[in-house]
């Protein structure tokens, strides 16, 4: 069963200069695609990993699904639901009680001025829920203590912040979270702590994630499906052996060969060529095509259809079956 349906998603954004100086200087107006024609379902009790590099729209996916954006285009459901168009209050506002986010920066997403056990408890008592007790039972079940409830976020390690989050997030028993990024700014020892902590805790509770990260080495273990952005179009998507083994898209492939391994330390592979395009004016056809070996005129102008290869889905003119 899906818990989270995604349709066509598209999402712009209106960078222009203001109006007058459009006016003086006569420009046009500008507008930034983040996320276009988007589509893929993640199952219930299921990881579903997104990754890409910087500004391949990982995070703006991340924002429309808790409700911080709404979509330009497309739909995004959740158990049914679609939350953009949900006119019934009520509903809409159990959905979202059951969503919840984790945010890439442990200590810019506390409040430095709150006590843990109020941190915590904030979602339940948004909704005037009984938080007796509450913060210290989440604050064990993380691997804290229930002494820290006292604390301010200042006085814990990195780490120790990110456990707060986590535990912020299950204080309204949620079903679904989003992870934007959770371990990225925490040492690589300190990121195994908390990626087992997550993974324990989604069997224990039947949680399903939306993992949102640049690091295929973090999602090839954590993740049941992985799609892979780039300049906010879903180029490829599979489970991650299939992904890992045999990549289909030539950007899968080149994001495989610049990831570091334990046993080539040392190496000398040509880093990866080129650099994302603007996503205000992006190539025509394949996004990819400027920085592609294997470009063609019809890549350079017709944009590939994300299709089916066995377990793959992939967007590539160039992928035989």
């Amino acid at each position: 069963m899906s818990m989270v349906s995604i349709k066509n998603l598209t999402r712009t954004f209106d960078v222009s200069k203001p109006w007058l100086n459009r006016l003086l200087e006569r420009l046009p107006k500008q507008t930034l695609t983040a996320v276009s024609d988007v589509s893929f379902e993640i199952e219930e009790k299921t990881v579903y990993a997104l990754v890409g590099e910087s500004g391949s729209g990982k995070s703006t996916i991340g924002k429309i699904l808790v409700g911080l954006l709404n979509p330009s285009n497309g739909t995004v459901a959740v158990e049914g639901v679609d939350m953009a168009t949900e006119v019934d209050k009520t509903v809409l506002a159990e959905l979202r009680s059951n969503i919840q986010m984790i945010f890439q920066d442990p200590y810019a997403s506390l409040n430095p001025r709150w006590r843990v056990k109020d941190i915590i408890v904030e979602p339940v008592q948004a909704q005037g829920g009984n938080t007796d007790g509450l913060a210290e039972k989440l604050l064990e079940q993380v691997g804290l203590s229930a002494e820290d409830a006292d604390k301010f976020p200042h006085q814990f390690s990195g780490g120790q912040r990110q456990r707060i989050c986590v535990a912020r997030a299950l204080a309204s028993n949620p079903r679904l979270i989003v992870c934007d990024e959770p371990t990225s700014a925490l040492d690589v020892s300190v990121q195994a702590q908390v990626l087992n902590l997550m993974s324990d805790l989604k069997d224990d509770l039947g949680l399903t994630y939306l993992f949102i990260s640049h690091d295929l080495t973090v999602v090839r273990h954590m993740a049941d499906r992985i799609g892979v952005l780039y300049l906010g179009q879903l180029v490829e998507e599979a489970d991650p052996d299939t992904l890992f083994e045999n990549p289909r898209h030539p950007y899968t492939q080149m994001l495989l060969e610049a990831a570091p391994r334990i046993n080539q330390f040392g190496r000398a592979d040509d880093p990866p060529q080129g650099e994302i395009p603007d996503p205000i004016n992006p190539p025509p056809g394949c996004v990819f095509n400027p920085r592609c070996a294997l470009a063609t005129d019809l890549c350079r102008t017709t944009r590939p259809e994300l299709r089916s290869f066995g377990t793959t889905r992939a967007a590539c003119h160039m992928v035989e079956s």
